[in-house]
């Protein structure tokens, strides 16, 4: 009889804190700090023709945050916004949703990091999010459609701390592996390893991470041959080292070896985002689905530094 293939349940040791840092993800306080109202209106002059900005960076940030945890359009974030303003019982003009909505699209977001240290272990991947088109019910019954428009966000992530340390968005024109050495410029740390799938099995991805002074570990293609022979006295390439290892004791166990399977962490973050804020963009144009999608991890990040779970396999 052939025995069925069941699931590992795994239990958490941390549930008290983590059921907290989850109940503290909702509050206000978290997004709307007395920094944030000290810092609303734009004092600083540029020098520059035009009106000068009447609301600070940190101010439109922290309206935009709002709305991509609450899911709201630009009109009941105005109204959001109005509201908690009132409740705080301070003296602030509130933007409107045109503001927003033109701010947004010049709004540099710098996605903060907490606990992340040296001798990074960067897990790397890149996934689709939709900016409009059928559902998946629609497709579901009738097929994909010509009319879907995606753009495609590039994560790197720590493997350590589940910290998002660099992340990109582009249009589905540019190939994951081209992304890899700008993901890898924004991570200001030493990189000890970088792990990945085998869409970055490029000589320009092992380039660049050897010029980062970190290990790739990145599964060649079954196709893949050796790329520098040991005749030649060059140090060896990491991936003909890990072409010879899989050669040698087969895939399966060189995954196991080398850590490669710390890469579903990066899987687990984009289902993170996606279940918390949806697998679509409210943004139309490219810029200001950067900077959504750029909130989105700066939110994740915080959420993160909360408090996670500390699991393990029950068995």
């Amino acid at each position: 009889m052939k025995k069925k293939k069941t699931k590992t349940p795994y239990r958490v040791r941390n549930w008290p804190e983590y059921n907290k840092a989850l109940v503290h993800r909702g509050s206000l306080t978290l997004w709307i700090s007395p920094e944030v109202i000290a810092s609303w209106a734009e004092c600083e002059h540029t020098g520059k023709p035009g009106r000068p900005k009447t609301y600070s960076d940190t101010a439109i940030e922290a309206a935009l945050t709002l709305r991509a945890i609450y899911r709201l359009a630009l009109r009941q974030t105005e109204g959001l916004m109005l509201s908690i303003v009132e409740l705080l019982g301070v003296e602030a003009d509130v933007m409107t949703y045109t503001t927003l909505s033109r701010r947004s699209r010049s709004l540099e977001v710098l996605i903060p990091t907490f606990g992340v240290g040296d001798g990074l272990h960067v897990l790397v991947d890149a996934s689709g999010v939709k900016v409009y088109g059928e559902g998946e019910w629609k497709v579901r019954q009738h097929g994909v459609g010509y009319r879907r428009t995606w753009r495609k966000l590039h994560l790197g992530v720590d493997g350590e701390s589940q910290q998002i340390v660099a992340a990109l968005v582009t249009t589905p024109d540019w190939s994951d592996d081209q992304i890899l050495p700008d993901l890898l410029d924004q991570i200001p740390e030493t990189i000890s390893a970088v792990k990945t799938d085998g869409a970055y099995d490029t000589r320009a991805c092992y380039g660049a991470i050897r010029a980062r002074g970190a290990k790739a570990v990145i599964p060649p293609r079954r196709t893949a041959v050796i790329w520098q022979h040991g005749r030649c006295k060059a140090p060896p390439l990491d991936r003909d080292e890990n072409l010879r290892a899989i050669r040698a004791r087969g895939r399966k166990a060189w995954k196991k070896e080398s850590g490669y399977h710390e890469r579903s962490l990066v899987e687990t973050a984009f289902s993170r985002i996606k279940r918390m804020f949806g697998d679509g963009v409210q943004g139309r144009s490219l810029d200001a689905q950067h900077c959504e999608l750029m909130l989105r991890c700066s939110v994740m990040n915080r959420w993160t530094s909360l408090g996670m779970p500390d699991s393990y396999a029950a068995v």
